[in-house]
């Protein structure tokens, strides 16, 4: 696939909720310029705190473990992304200052409850676009 330099699209996709927990973000498109910053919203809802995680899949890879978090306030950060796990939101948003082509990729939000070992997750992609 060609890609226009200078374009990263974002897909935005939705998974469903497990047990009555869920990990919920928007959907749609978006599309940015390379050196854009990037935020993902990412949000819960479950009975206990969670251990929170961001996965990422690079195209033709399986997902692999980007960050994670496990407490209130804890900041998880790897390769100019970070997220910071907020109890009274009940949100983990994934940023980065500055989006580059190689980062084109799905980036999955979930949410693990220690206590059930119930998982919700959500789905996010940052493609770059064709030309």
């Amino acid at each position: 696939m060609n890609s226009s330099p200078g374009f990263v699209t974002v897909v935005l996709l939705m998974l469903g909720q497990t047990h009555g927990d869920s990990v919920t973000q928007m959907e749609g498109p978006v599309t940015l310029f390379e050196g854009e910053p990037l935020t993902i919203n990412c949000t819960y809802s479950t009975a206990v705190s969670p251990n929170l995680f961001w996965y990422v899949q690079y195209p033709g890879e399986g997902p692999q473990l980007l960050l994670k978090a496990f407490r209130d306030k804890e900041k998880g950060s790897h390769k100019g992304f970070e997220a910071t796990y907020d109890g009274k939101s009940k949100s983990f948003h994934l940023e980065k200052s500055s989006v580059q082509a190689s980062d084109s990729a799905v980036y999955y939000c979930a949410a693990s409850d220690t206590v059930t070992g119930t998982a919700g997750g959500a789905e996010r992609g940052v493609r770059p676009m064709s030309s």
